[in-house]
C-alpha cells in the first residue's frame, strides 16, 4: 500500500479513539474508528479530568472554549478522617493556574465524548462507524484487514488499537505475535493486576458546592472521593480486596448497593455524607480497578494507545491525559513519516520501528504516572503504615504541597506534546514556559 493510500483502522471510539480521529484528520491521514457499541453517548461511566497539557491539544482540535464552558476548574482539595475531623485543606490548583495559565478541568465522561465527537467535521464523523464489534485481524507486509461481528472486513495500513483495558486488539495482537515466533517472551494474556474496587455514581450538583472542589475521606484500607464539575457532581468510593487479582470481575447492582452501604456515613464534603450522594445518583457503576503497564506496546501494523497498553486507578485522574499523549506521539511520528516517504510505502519494518520509537518516548512518563497512581490510590485508602504516615503527618503541609505542584506535577505538565503540524493560538500562559511552543504561534513575551 503506498503512502497516498495509508490507512489507520481506530479500533474503539472512547475518549482516546475519538482524539485519533481528530489528530488523524487534521493530519490528512485516511482513517476509520470501528466502534463495537451501536451507541456512542450511553450515559454511564462517572468523570474524566483533562489537565492543561491536554486542554492544548483540545486547543488545537478546536474544542477548548467549549470545554471551558461545560468542565469544571478544580480549585481545591479538603481530605477527612472517618470521624469527619480534616487534616488537610489546600489550593495547590491555584498554583497550578498561576504556573501554567488553568488548572485541570472535571467533566462527566459522556458529555466530553459527546462533545469530541461534535467537535469533528462532517466527513471525519462519517468514518466513525457503531456496532463494529471486532473479531480478529488479518496482518502481512502489504497491509491489514479487521474482521467484525457484522461479517464485514475493513482494509487499512496499521490498526490502532484505543480500546481499553479489557482490549480485544491487545489480545489479537498477543496471539498474531506468538503465533510468529511461539518462543518470546510477551505481557500475559491478561496483563494488568487489580488491587482495589471501586463504585461511583454521578449527581445534581448540590446547592453550596461549587465547582472545582474535591473532597476525600480516609480510612484504612478504603477511601471515598467527591469531586464537583459545572453541573454534576461524582462520588469514588474505593476499598483494597482480600488480595491482588488478574480475573476480572462483573458487579450486580444488588453489589454495587452493598458496597455502598458501607461507606454511607464516609463524609464527601462539610455537610454531606456518601448515604446523600447515594439518594440522588443519576447514573452509577462498579469494577475491579486493573493497574500496570505492558511491556509491548505494538506488533507488525499493530500498535496500542490509552488503557490498552497502561492501566492506572483513577484517583489522580492521569489516565485519558496519558491516552491524548500517547495518540499526539504516535500521531506526530505517522505524519512526519507520511510527509518524508515521498511516495514510497510505509512497510511493516518502518512502522515497527516508528513504533519502537513512539513507545520509547513514552514508556518513561506513562510508568511514573502510574506509580503516582497507585500511591495516591494506596495514601487516600492508607494500605499500610508508611501510606498512613505520608497521609496524615507529610502531605497535610502546605511547603510539601508547593514542593509537589512545582517539580513534580510542573514537569509533567510542561513538558507535555502536542501535534507538531496543527497551527494555533497559544490558551495559557503562566509562570512556567511550555517547553513546546504552539506549532505557528509567535509568544509575544
Amino acid at each position: 500500500m503506498d503512502a497516498s493510500n495509508f490507512k489507520v483502522i481506530v479500533v474503539g471510539a472512547g475518549p482516546a479513539g475519538l482524539t485519533a480521529a481528530h489528530s488523524l484528520s487534521l493530519a490528512g491521514i485516511d482513517y476509520v474508528v470501528l466502534e463495537g457499541r451501536d451507541e456512542m453517548f450511553v450515559d454511564s461511566g462517572a468523570s474524566l479530568v483533562l489537565g492543561p497539557q491536554s486542554l492544548r491539544v483540545m486547543q488545537q482540535f478546536g474544542l477548548l472554549s467549549r470545554l471551558k464552558e461545560i468542565g469544571g476548574e478544580m480549585q481545591h482539595t479538603k481530605s477527612y478522617d472517618l470521624d469527619g475531623n480534616v487534616f488537610e485543606n489546600h489550593h495547590n490548583f491555584r498554583l497550578m493556574r498561576a504556573n501554567h495559565g488553568i488548572g485541570p478541568l472535571a467533566f462527566h465522561r459522556s458529555q466530553l465524548i459527546e462533545t469530541i465527537y461534535g467537535g469533528l467535521p462532517v466527513r471525519a464523523k462519517s468514518q466513525i462507524l457503531t456496532g463494529k464489534k471486532v473479531v480478529d485481524i488479518e496482518a502481512d507486509a502489504d497491509g491489514v484487514k479487521v474482521h467484525c461481528s457484522d461479517g464485514t472486513v475493513h482494509e487499512g495500513s496499521i490498526v490502532l488499537g484505543a480500546d481499553g483495558v479489557y482490549s480485544r486488539t491487545r489480545r489479537i495482537m498477543r496471539k498474531l505475535a506468538l503465533a510468529e515466533d511461539p518462543s518470546r517472551e510477551w505481557d500475559a494474556e491478561v496483563p494488568f493486576t487489580t488491587a482495589y474496587k471501586c463504585m461511583w455514581c454521578s449527581f445534581p450538583r448540590p446547592a453550596g458546592s461549587e465547582p472545582g472542589e474535591g473532597y476525600n475521606t480516609h480510612h484504612t484500607d478504603k477511601s471515598s472521593m467527591y469531586i464537583s464539575g459545572s453541573e454534576r457532581s461524582w462520588i469514588f468510593l474505593y476499598q483494597k480486596l482480600p488480595q491482588e487479582t488478574r480475573e476480572r470481575t462483573s458487579y450486580s447492582i444488588k453489589d454495587a448497593e452493598e458496597f455502598a452501604a458501607t461507606f454511607a456515613d464516609f463524609r464527601i464534603t462539610d455537610t454531606l455524607k456518601v448515604e446523600d450522594a447515594l439518594a440522588r445518583r443519576m447514573t452509577a457503576g462498579m469494577a475491579n480497578l486493573e493497574e500496570g503497564i505492558l511491556q509491548h506496546w505494538s506488533w507488525g501494523r499493530i500498535v496500542l494507545v490509552g488503557d490498552a497498553c497502561h492501566k492506572y486507578t483513577p484517583n489522580a485522574g492521569l489516565g485519558f491525559n496519558n491516552g491524548v499523549q500517547d495518540v499526539v506521539a504516535l500521531c506526530n511520528r505517522l505524519q512526519a513519516a507520511r510527509a518524508a516517504c515521498g511516495g514510497k510505502p510505509l512497510d511493516a519494518a518502518a512502522l515497527s520501528g516508528l513504533f519502537a520509537e513512539y513507545q520509547r518516548e513514552r514508556y518513561e512518563r506513562a510508568e511514573e504516572d502510574r506509580y503516582k497512581s497507585a500511591h495516591i490510590t494506596r495514601i487516600h485508602a492508607w494500605s499500610d503504615r508508611l501510606h498512613w504516615i505520608i497521609a496524615r503527618f507529610i502531605l497535610p503541609f502546605q511547603f510539601v504541597q508547593r514542593l509537589l505542584t512545582n517539580y513534580l506535577a510542573r514537569k509533567t505538565i510542561s513538558t507535555a506534546l502536542l501535534l507538531n503540524y496543527v497551527s494555533a493560538e497559544e490558551p495559557f500562559v503562566g509562570l512556567v514556559p511550555w517547553l513546546h511552543k504552539m506549532p505557528g504561534f509567535v509568544s509575544k513575551e
